[in-house]
């Protein structure tokens, strides 16, 4: 048993992107939470001369290789290589890709990265519902400029619901809260003004939702909260913000979400060329 005293290193090695390898690692080390394991991703390996590179990597850092590549050809280069230079090796795909080929008699086409090509739009509405969620109410200011689409506006106007449900259709969505008496992130006057969105409300509307809100927090003592004058104060200070980013303002006043997402990413795709990052509407999807 190998003595450790710093976090083991172990290597994921693919011909493609890393993913899966990456995916099959970390659902097996999490079941080890005691240990000191650290997992690194190297991507993109298809030659003999990256094979050469990536095994010496390994072999210098003492660690374990596992690779994932469904290349034949460069996978048995890589175990030779591993074989070679006295580098333990786990291979993840070898066995069930030689019982497909060799039992079966199926023929590969060796393209790494294909399952992840054919299957872009729902890796690509994963990721973006896992950003989404990761910058929601403010989270990561320093992490604005990834964003696609960026909303601001007060306390109950609707921001999450509406970026949540446009990162279901593959949208980067960023919120940001605005507090009457807290500057914003200086973030947010950093990106594109094109990308950001004002949420505009009704005071009526707005202090009815957080009523609502109030209800379900108990002895919470909300009176500023709902109070009509500090409601108008807090709206005239999210629109002195909108102006000053030079944002563009969405009345969400009584508008379903569909609606208002439909808007935004309508004036988006208006705005930005495909490349730059265009998906499909909600509706066409």
């Amino acid at each position: 048993m190998l003595n450790i005293d710093k976090p083991f290193p172990i290597y994921v090695i693919s011909g493609g992107k890393g993913l899966a390898g990456h995916t099959m690692v970390h659902s097996l080390i999490i079941q080890y939470p005691d240990d000191k394991l650290n997992v690194n991703v190297i991507p993109n390996v298809q030659s003999d001369e990256k094979i050469i590179e990536v095994v010496q990597k390994v072999k210098k850092a003492g660690g374990l290789l596992t690779h994932t590549m469904v290349n034949s050809t460069l996978r048995r280069r890589l175990i030779m290589e591993c074989e070679k230079q006295g580098v333990r090796e786990i291979d993840f795909m070898g066995q069930l890709s030689d019982f497909l080929e060799e039992e079966l008699g199926f023929k590969s086409i060796n393209v790494p990265g294909l399952y992840r090509r054919i299957n872009s739009q729902y890796f690509d509405r994963i990721e973006a519902m896992e950003y989404t969620l990761n910058h929601d109410d403010g989270l990561n200011p320093g992490r604005l400029h990834d964003a696609e689409i960026v909303l601001t506006g007060v306390s109950r106007s609707g921001k999450t619901p509406l970026s949540v449900y446009m990162s279901m259709f593959g949208w980067k969505v960023a919120n940001v809260p605005l507090v009457k008496g807290i500057d914003p992130p200086k973030e947010l006057f950093e990106i594109n003004p094109q990308r950001v969105f004002g949420l505009s409300i009704n005071s009526s509307h707005l202090i009815s939702q957080r009523h609502k809100r109030l209800s379900q927090m108990g002895d919470f003592d909300g009176t500023n909260y709902i109070d009509q004058q500090k409601v108008r104060q807090e709206l005239q200070f999210a629109n002195l913000v909108f102006e000053r980013g030079g944002f563009t303002k969405i009345n969400v006043t009584n508008k379903p979400v569909e609606t208002s997402a439909n808007e935004i990413i309508g004036l988006i795709s208006d705005r930005f060329s495909h490349d730059e990052r265009k998906h499909q509407k909600p509706e066409d999807s």
